[in-house]
């Protein structure tokens, strides 16, 4: 299948060295006047693409009101993450073509995406090909698509299963923690990412600057924060920090030097 502009956007991104950050839009907890203040808020930090797409409750006139508001008012790509086929919108610059690879569910598997392929289609989406791992506690993502989350104690699962991925023919895989629990540990990312060689994107319980600079060096090639720009009110402010940790490490590193450094001999006082 050939490749999008989206997918180029992204990949010329990390074929550079950059570690990508992208903020998830669930269209079922976000109106569209909201998503579009998160969206320009997140542009504004330098997220380098908006994510729309939620477990529960969306349907495609939701997720059409939804992209449409967005991309009115953003220049970077809005990209579908459906948890359904009612989560697929016409307007949308791209889709992640999810399977759920741990679900035990054969719908999760291929039977939703045999339905998504027609509509995506008809409305001659961009797809990208994503193999969806789910870890740890899983969250909401977990019980909607009868995953059975791998457990952080057992790493080699979860690199079987994503080694799977890339000899399946996957283009991306993302690690899902679930929101609300707690994020996947640099270990288990930086052990996946020494047996693949397709991007690696990971999400869920991702809530600040500490636990994005760990995951991005570990191996993550993208970031994906989601929960918390529902939660907050200064969205700029968090995701900039956020952001900030992953593309710009050696700031951070300087920083938290510099926020208590000791003595420090030779320099004046005054």
């Amino acid at each position: 299948m050939k490749i999008g502009k989206t997918e180029e956007y992204i990949l010329r991104k990390i074929h550079s060295g950059e570690k990508l950050h992208m903020t998830l839009i669930d269209p079922d907890k976000t109106t569209p006047y909201n998503a579009v203040r998160i969206a320009c808020e997140a542009e504004k930090a330098g997220t380098d693409a908006i994510m729309v797409g939620g477990s529960l409750g969306v349907s495609e006139n939701l997720t059409d009101s939804v992209v449409k508001s967005i991309k009115e008012h953003v220049n970077i790509p809005v990209i579908l993450f459906p948890g359904s086929v009612g989560g697929v919108s016409r307007y949308a610059d791209a889709l992640w073509f999810i399977s759920v690879l741990n679900s035990i569910n054969p719908y999760y598997i291929v039977g939703a995406q045999v339905e998504g392929a027609i509509i995506a289609r008809k409305y001659n989406l961009e797809c990208i090909p994503l193999a969806y791992i789910i870890v740890g506690e899983g969250g909401a993502a977990g019980y909607v698509s009868y995953a059975r989350p791998i457990p952080y104690s057992r790493p080699e699962l979860i690199v079987a299963y994503s080694l799977a991925a890339e000899y399946m023919g996957f283009r991306f895989i993302y690690l899902e923690a679930g929101s609300g629990g707690n994020p996947i540990p640099p270990a288990i990312v930086s052990k996946v990412k020494e047996v693949v060689n397709v991007p690696l994107i990971v999400g869920g319980g991702i809530r600040d600057e500490d636990i994005a600079y760990a995951i991005a060096s570990a191996g993550a090639n993208i970031i994906v924060t989601g929960t918390i720009v529902e939660e907050e009110e200064n969205v700029c402010d968090v995701l900039s920090r956020i952001i900030g940790s992953i593309k710009h490490p050696k700031e951070v590193e300087c920083g938290r030097r510099d926020s208590n450094p000791g003595p420090r001999r030779g320099r004046p006082t005054s």
